[in-house]
């Protein structure tokens, strides 16, 4: 962990920067607190410079890209006895309670800011491409991956034409095997994810429908995509695979599944049932 606060670094080596990177370094200096949760494509258009400038800055004060940047710039604005790895403003001194309190109100926010970002055209869309689909396969990575096995458990219930595999190289030769017939349903909190992003390129590249769940409306992931679901959840550099951007994401996925039992009612509730009825030998 870096000892030397980002700011004074910044301060120190703002007269070797570019135009460019002064722009940037300005911009961060009087935004800190929203930069922490902005994607590099947000930062590069609110400083009206391009996504490889941002990088360059990062690599000027010596991090390896702009997430290694942004870990160290969340510990430098870190007040008092906050826990930056933690959801926000839980503090040392806290009791269970208001942990149990501040988690709880984190939680709802994320949902409820979920529920205002929804683009009712484009789920309705979605649901359009799930129904004409050969195949529909999820993907994710990290987390995000848990959240990609959790959809295909959930609609394989009632359907046959899901797919997720677990295994990054997997998950790009399912992507070179789709056809324009497949949706790719790519999860990504960042949209900056590497292995994501390729997987993404190559879903399209196939033909393949690609609908991504993210947090940002900009970023490299949702360049490739035909259809972006926004999820509500803010989390920072600290914070990866927090409680909040799963809830999000899988609420949207959530909303998904109840409209499609709901348009293919009769199909559904016979699958439901077969499914269900086939794992009942497994319970007391």
């Amino acid at each position: 962990m870096r000892t030397v606060d980002i700011f004074t670094t910044i301060h120190s080596k703002y007269n070797n920067l570019t135009h460019t990177e002064a722009k940037v370094a300005d911009y961060i200096l009087d935004n800190a607190k929203e930069v922490v949760y902005m994607s590099i494509t947000d930062l590069a258009d609110v400083c009206g410079v391009g996504e490889s400038s941002i990088f360059r800055f990062c690599k000027s004060l010596q991090y390896k890209g702009y997430q290694d940047f942004k870990i160290a710039l969340a510990h430098s604005i870190t007040i008092g006895n906050e826990i930056p790895q933690l959801t926000d403003k839980v503090l040392m001194n806290d009791t269970t309670h208001e942990v149990a309190s501040k988690v709880l109100s984190s939680n709802i926010s994320a949902l409820n800011e979920t529920f205002k970002l929804i683009d009712y055209d484009k789920m309705d869309q979605t649901i359009d491409y799930f129904l004409q689909a050969d195949r529909i396969i999820f993907f994710g990575v990290g987390s995000s991956l848990m959240t990609a096995m959790e959809a295909k458990i959930k609609f394989m219930r009632i359907m046959n034409k899901t797919e997720c595999t677990i295994d990054s190289h997997l998950q790009m030769m399912s992507a070179a095997l789709m056809t324009e017939r497949d949706v790719a349903v790519i999860i990504s909190y960042s949209g900056s994810t590497k292995d994501t992003i390729e997987i993404a390129k190559k879903a399209k590249e196939r033909g393949a429908t690609v609908i991504s769940i993210t947090r940002f409306v900009k970023s490299p992931l949702t360049s490739y995509s035909d259809l972006t679901l926004l999820c509500g959840a803010n989390e920072g550099p600290l914070q990866g695979g927090s409680l909040s951007a799963k809830i999000s994401q899988l609420y949207l996925l959530d909303v998904l599944y109840v409209e499609y039992f709901k348009r293919t009612y009769t199909e559904s509730i016979t699958n439901k049932e077969q499914t269900a009825g086939s794992v009942t030998s497994k319970l007391l």
